[in-house]
């Protein structure tokens, strides 16, 4: 990917303490459009404190975060929503006894027009289970009907959910934290397909993961983080899986690695 592609979102000297504890150390982060840039770190690395800064959750201590290259801040996730970046978490946050609509516009209820709608707050139903039939055809999610609710589906069919629910509403950036975690191999692999999809629909990706052949698989970049910094950004198509664990584990550093694995 041609370095002049343009920059969605960058974070430039990102700080954050809990006490006496510093998550980011001077963390600087960019995401380029049009591509997915895997996140992995060691532990304790500050990769959860960065996403949260990035994801509207966490306000940092010092530096700064732009979008399409204008400063924003974000006070809240609800900001960050605002600005076009929508966070899949680990924990999914979908409704088990709703049905798969309804999760879909869960929290963005369409209303029914006129009276209905603006004064008895009654939701148009009709129009969120269409919109769910688009959205979910658009991204090729087979699910059998939009209107079964979402405990009866696998973990990994709930995950597409989560992961459409964000594309649906997302103008800038998806954000994904672990997405295949305790998913089977195969299902797995439908997860990855997915975010494919939205990458190629035109949504950059952010995919935090420890999964290390998920990572090399889907990645078109890898950011590695170490001790609250970024340690490197490398190609995952001129660099091993031992060198990025190296990196990311303080084996190595970023000078040691040949030139043409650095992204």
């Amino acid at each position: 990917m041609s370095t002049q592609t343009a920059l969605v979102i960058q974070a430039k000297g990102l700080v954050k303490r809990y006490g006496q504890v510093t998550a980011l150390d001077g963390a600087d982060f960019e995401l380029r459009a049009g591509e997915i840039m895997a996140v992995i770190r060691d532990n304790g690395a500050g990769k959860s404190s960065l996403i949260k800064c990035l994801a509207g959750a966490t306000i940092p201590d010092e530096g700064e975060i732009f979008l399409d290259g204008q400063a924003a801040k974000f006070r809240s996730p609800i900001d960050a929503r605002r600005a076009g970046i929508e966070t899949v978490y680990q924990d999914l946050a979908v409704a088990p006894a709703m049905t798969i609509a309804e999760n879909l516009f869960l929290g963005r209820e369409i209303l029914r027009p006129g009276f209905m709608g603006k004064v008895l707050r009654m939701m148009d139903k009709k129009k969120m289970l269409e919109e769910s039939i688009s959205r979910m055809n658009d991204l090729k999610v087979g699910i059998r009907s939009m209107t079964q609710a979402v405990e009866t589906l696998s973990g990994g069919q709930r995950q597409c959910v989560a992961v459409a629910r964000a594309a649906a509403f997302a103008q800038h950036v998806v954000i994904m934290d672990e997405p295949t975690a305790a998913l089977g191999v195969k299902e797995g692999n439908m997860v990855l397909e997915l975010i494919r999809r939205v990458r190629d629909k035109g949504l950059p990706v952010i995919l935090i993961s420890h999964n290390m052949p998920h990572v090399f698989e889907i990645a078109d970049r890898i950011h590695i983080a170490r001790l609250g910094k970024r340690a490197a950004i490398v190609n995952p198509k001129k660099i091993s899986m031992s060198d990025t664990v190296a990196v990311m584990t303080g084996a190595k550093s970023a000078a040691e690695l040949p030139q043409d694995c650095h992204a």
